[in-house]
């Protein structure tokens, strides 16, 4: 192999190993919600994603206002909530909307 084409190689699978650790995830935003949330909420995160369809969840992150939404459904996990957590958790959310038809196991 030609040194260009090393190089090429490299950089395409660091470019795929960067996308990969960048995105959100729903499994992380179910792993958030039992540990972060659920106590706080007191209801399961079946309950806390059904409280929308998936294109409220999809208005409501695209307005900016997702961690408003979560503050406005558990006002007791208010204080507690971090921006950081946003993607995954909306992921989450989404994932398992009421009209997704899937059900979380948290």
């Amino acid at each position: 192999m030609t040194k260009f084409t090393k190089l090429a190689v490299v950089a395409l699978f660091a470019v795929a190993a960067l996308g990969t650790t960048a995105t959100a995830d729903s499994a992380k935003g179910m792993k958030l919600y039992s540990k972060k949330l659920k106590e706080a909420c007191g209801f399961t995160g079946a309950k806390f994603a059904a409280t929308h369809t998936q294109d409220q969840w999809e208005e409501i992150k695209g307005a900016g206002k997702f961690g408003d939404e979560v503050k406005k459904i558990c006002p007791k996990a208010a204080a507690g909530y971090q921006d950081k957590w946003t993607d995954d958790l909306y992921d989450f959310a989404y994932e398992f909307a009421s009209d997704s038809g899937n059900v979380p196991s948290c």
